[in-house]
């Protein structure tokens, strides 16, 4: 029997689709500390890539005293236009990545663990792209703290320039009184080591009510998420802090979600999985253009491609750069 025909034999879409989006979740730090989270009410359309995603604006402050005989002046309720992008995506594997799964007693729910942890490291790694563009657009300069510059531009090398409990906070600080909203911290691991180093984390804690939960390191009472593909340049390393639902997800269907065949000629057996989705910043309109059928990560890593278009302390995302050491 073929590796196809064993697949064939083995996968059931109808159970295994369901199973590796629920595992895909299960998986996802990022959604377990409750960063990413799903957006109600949100259709992911089968045609097209733009998703809307409006929103009531902010009804501003200052009432008015009653009197007698004096009509109320009544104030504007707008809504605003948050876009977002469809993602499609697909990734493939062949015999050689597939083969151990067929040892134990479960192959089909082996393979699914198997593609679930590749979209897991896979969304993450489009967040990243995602937040590298996001804080280029000056749009977003207000949510945004350098430490390693002075006013003028100039490298700041000495201990100001370093991540402390002090310049964290200043960070948060760029929230105002919305600062206190910033729950999640994600990291490049060598800042989180650093922080360990100088034994300023706090108690790790276990996000759940299940042995799979993940456990999370904390720095200020906020979870630590740490991933190597946060910008690192020069010694120079970019923060960001999260509040929840910070991301929005939603979720569609391939017309094909997942599918396993055989190319005869190359002899070579492959299982290919298929994912539509949005995976968006609250807040920040993806605008831009692209020459794909969606765009890729380095699109997604272009500032002109996202403009804010909620109040800035509503956008729950703060980006922090810094060195680290003593």
């Amino acid at each position: 029997m073929t590796l196809t025909e064993r697949l064939k034999e083995i996968i059931i879409p109808e159970i295994f689709n369901p199973y590796v989006i629920e595992r895909t979740a299960e998986a996802s730090r990022l959604r377990q500390s409750g960063i990413v989270a799903a957006v109600p009410g949100v259709e992911v359309p089968s045609g097209g890539v733009a998703v809307n995603m409006p929103f009531w604006k902010d009804l501003g402050k200052g009432s008015e005293v009653l009197e007698i005989g004096k009509a109320l002046t009544p104030k504007r309720i707008s809504a605003g236009k948050d876009i977002a992008v469809l993602h499609t995506r697909g990734s493939a594997w062949n015999d050689a990545d597939l083969t151990d799964t067929f040892t134990g007693s479960d192959p089909m729910g082996a393979i699914a663990q198997l593609v679930a942890g590749f979209w897991a490291r896979d969304e993450q790694d489009m967040l990243l792209a995602t937040l590298e563009g996001v804080f280029a657009s000056p749009s977003m300069d207000s949510s945004l703290l350098d430490i390693t510059v002075d006013a003028s531009g100039n490298p700041v090398t000495d201990a100001s320039s370093r991540i402390s409990r002090t310049s964290l906070v200043n960070a948060i600080s760029l929230m105002g009184d919305a600062g206190r909203n910033l729950t999640g911290i994600l990291c490049h691991s060598a800042v989180m080591y650093d922080l360990s180093n100088r034994e300023l984390l706090d108690a790790r804690v276990n996000v759940g009510d299940n042995n799979t939960a993940p456990e999370f390191e904390r720095y200020i009472g906020r979870n630590i998420i740490d991933d190597d593909g946060c910008p690192y340049n020069d010694g120079v390393y970019t923060t960001y802090l999260f509040g929840l639902g910070a991301i929005g997800f939603a979720a569609g269907v391939p017309k094909v979600p997942t599918e396993v065949g055989r190319d005869e000629l190359k002899g070579e057996d492959t299982l290919v999985n298929r994912r539509h989705f949005v995976l968006h910043p609250r807040g920040v309109k993806f605008k831009g253009s692209f020459e794909g059928t969606t765009p890729t990560n380095d699109d997604l890593k272009k500032g002109d491609n996202w403009e804010r278009v909620y109040e800035q302390k509503n956008v729950r995302i703060v980006a922090f750069r810094h060195r680290i050491g003593a």
